[in-house]
């Protein structure tokens, strides 16, 4: 049975610590990570700052290179770069230990990541391994079971479902006395990042529930919804 993990790890022990720690409204997540000859490229939202900030910052980093600005969406910026030798032993032990992992995302001092892992023994692996290389992590949370009713349906992060939940059960969306920082206080994150994750999340639910063409472009006659970046 698969088992899923929340790690919180500070931000020295696993990559962009100084991009990080550049600016304090920098967010960062990891959208996904592909690996070719022994390479991991990780494609990266960015959101919080300006171009130049952020290249400017990575520049000086030793735990990325080849930083390429790939496309703008909303309020954020899509990076793809490639780790280097400098990044912690816990990049590469997913791939080495067979798990995998699902989210990931930082500000300032600290990262966030949701991993998967295919039973108990790879989990207690991959703790084994933290240990021996003097790792530091936190497990918050570890529970078997994928992502709730509704996450996969309609190609929501389970973080933008929580958010989109959250926001409708304090009653954001229908009464003007909770704010977006009420919402965020409840979900113990920053206001920007709860901005972003619900408009990805209106995104996504839009662009899974209905047809829907984006202005000034024709739908081409076999597809019937929005194509959009991955969320």
């Amino acid at each position: 049975m698969s088992l899923f993990g929340e790690f919180h790890i500070p931000a020295e022990a696993f990559a962009l610590h100084e991009t990080l720690r550049s600016e304090r409204d920098l967010v960062i997540e990891i959208e996904r990570v592909v690996a070719a000859d022994d390479v991991l490229t990780p494609y990266l939202w960015v959101s919080g700052v300006d171009h130049r900030m952020f290249e400017r910052a990575t520049a000086d980093d030793p735990t990325i290179r080849d930083v390429e600005h790939i496309d703008d969406y909303e309020r954020s910026m899509l990076y793809r770069g490639e780790w280097t030798g400098n990044v912690d032993s816990l990049v590469y032990a997913y791939t080495e230990l067979g798990a995998t992992i699902l989210e990931a995302s930082a500000q300032y001092d600290e990262w966030e990541l949701r991993m998967r892992f295919a039973d108990r023994n790879s989990l207690d692996e991959f703790q084994t391994y933290c240990s021996d290389f003097e790792i530091p992590y936190r497990l918050t949370q570890l529970f078997a079971r994928a992502h709730p009713r509704g996450v996969g349906q309609y190609e929501l992060t389970e973080k933008q479902h929580d958010a989109l939940l959250t926001a409708w059960e304090t009653g954001y969306f229908s009464s003007p006395s909770v704010s977006l920082t009420d919402v965020a206080e409840e979900l113990e994150i920053t206001p920007q990042s709860l901005s972003e994750r619900l408009h990805r999340g209106y995104e996504a639910l839009i662009g899974n529930t209905l047809a829907v063409t984006p202005p000034g472009q024709e739908a081409a006659p076999t597809e019937s919804r929005l194509e959009r970046p991955g969320t």
